[in-house]
């Protein structure tokens, strides 16, 4: 019967899981608009709670003209981008916050046995809207920093943004992918989780305020660099980009793809006896 499924798979297109996922999808939002007002105070305390962190940058810059030669707007514009690279995770993987107790209870054995790939079922059953807040407010501090800064908006320079915003995001999708994952192996992974997931806030700064050992680790251990600051670069400054940069979607598809399949391999050797 497992190969069944896996031939079953194998044959499923695009278009069958794209019209699933909009089934799924509708789906998941009737159920939370019958909560209106849980939807619209998470949303709301989502965009205070990033407009908090635009005002700490004004604050701070302020009494600094520049941190490291970094100007306000160049650091409000990563802030921005950050927040718009963060929102896929937030969106469309939030439901990787369940997966452990779903594991630990035996209840992801309902997963294993539909004839769709597993990752996208259980990915799909969740659609955190509060993460539509951050992304509008992303896009807007963009949009405040970049009328600042003496940056071209040509279609070059926008068709930039739109691929290493998405290059961008699917680092942090991989971290959390990976995070997640440690439930099939440790009973008590939900600090990886949390870790992880806090690093994020790192993600909003330029590395090169860090020291050469945090540099390191934010670039090639934990690489969070890449939401923002690497990718960014090509924007904010195309005189001096270096090649990390140009290379973060490639890195970017590798490290979705290797959290993928670690995620994948949990899921196959999980025996639902949820211990």
């Amino acid at each position: 019967m497992e190969n069944s499924i896996i031939s079953t798979n194998k044959k499923r297109g695009f278009k069958f899981y794209l019209h699933i996922y909009k089934k799924l999808l509708v789906q998941d939002l009737k159920s939370k608009m019958s909560y209106r007002a849980d939807f619209i105070i998470s949303t709301v305390g989502m965009v205070v709670s990033n407009l908090v962190g635009f005002i700490s940058f004004y604050i701070l810059f302020k009494n600094f003209p520049t941190i490291n030669g970094w100007t306000m707007y160049e650091t409000l514009f990563l802030y921005g981008f950050s927040l718009v690279a963060l929102t896929p995770v937030q969106c469309f993987f939030d439901n990787n916050w369940n997966l452990r107790h779903l594991v630990m209870s035996g209840d992801f054995i309902k997963y294993c046995f539909r004839p769709i790939n597993i990752f996208f079922y259980f990915m799909s059953e969740i659609f955190d809207v509060k993460g539509l807040g951050q992304f509008a407010f992303g896009i807007g501090t963009i949009i405040y920093a970049w009328s600042h800064l003496s940056i071209p908006v040509t279609f070059l320079t926008l068709a930039q943004l739109v691929v290493y915003l998405f290059a961008a995001s699917l680092f942090m999708i991989a971290i959390m992918n990976a995070a997640a994952a440690a439930c099939f192996w440790l009973q008590n992974s939900g600090y990886i989780m949390i870790i992880m997931f806090r690093f994020k806030d790192y993600s909003k700064y330029p590395v090169t305020i860090f020291n050469s050992v945090f540099k390191a680790i934010f670039t090639f251990i934990i690489p969070i660099a890449f939401i923002a600051y690497y990718p960014g670069l090509v924007i904010l400054r195309p005189d001096n980009v270096p090649l990390l940069s140009w290379l973060s979607p490639f890195i970017g598809a590798i490290f979705f793809y290797l959290s993928y399949k670690l995620w994948m391999l949990g899921a196959k050797k999980y025996d639902g006896t949820g211990s």
